[in-house]
């Protein structure tokens, strides 16, 4: 039997860091589906790439490998790119490489995959209405853009990375306004989906009210 939980939410809701410690708390293998995406976006920055060229790009995925280990480390065709994939010209990239069919098909295809058969818990934009309609738990993460842009700086400072408030809140609304409009999966809250609201609420407080929620509906899977 299989369980899986889908979080979604907008960029700097905190998705990462919750799921991580969520499943942590209810030993679910978290699955950074987002994370691919960067993979995939730093490569093409590597190979100087365009978003036209999808011939090129075909070429990066039927080679492209990705490992994801529970320490959180990620590795991108053997090099170590944890944080590299967070910086500023990936961010600035992902959302329209992630919304190409080549890449979306190849990628979801991966992600079910790595999900067969076990617990786990994805975050992402579109994991509980695209990757897991099916999902047993969905959660869409949400906070106010500024709050997000926030929360994004104090993380970028903390990996070395300098960026501005302004610079960041409105790649924050740009992002935002990409996300929710584009054609493929785009970021939207799945109807059955439980909303929350992490403006005001810490880290510790978020956790706890998701752990409850999955909990429940753990219980009753089982019952």
């Amino acid at each position: 039997m299989s369980f899986v939980v889908a979080i979604d939410g907008p960029a700097g809701a905190g998705k990462g860091t919750i799921t991580k410690l969520v499943g942590q708390k209810l030993g679910l293998i978290n699955i950074d589906t987002g994370a691919t995406f960067r993979c995939v976006a730093l490569n093409m920055l590597q190979e100087n790439i365009k978003m036209e060229e999808e011939e090129k790009i075909q070429k990066i995925l039927d080679h492209i490998h990705i490992e994801m280990y529970p320490n959180g480390n990620i590795f991108l065709n053997g090099e170590e790119v944890t944080h590299r994939i967070r910086e500023n010209d990936v961010n600035n990239l992902v959302s329209p490489v992630s919304v190409l069919p080549i890449v979306r098909n190849k990628l979801l295809e991966v992600q079910r995959k790595i999900a067969e058969g076990k617990n786990v818990i994805m975050e992402g934009r579109d994991i509980g209405t695209v990757v897991f309609p099916n999902a047993d738990v969905k959660i869409y993460l949400d906070a106010t853009p500024e709050e997000r842009a926030r929360r994004r700086v104090l993380q970028n400072q903390e990996k070395g990375i300098q960026s501005s408030y302004e610079e960041v809140l409105q790649g924050i609304k740009d992002r935002d306004k990409r996300d929710s409009t584009r054609k493929i999966a785009p970021l939207k809250r799945a109807e059955d989906a439980i909303y929350m609201d992490s403006t005001n609420l810490t880290i510790e407080q978020v956790v706890e009210k998701m752990v409850e929620i999955i909990n429940n509906k753990m219980d009753k899977k089982v019952e």
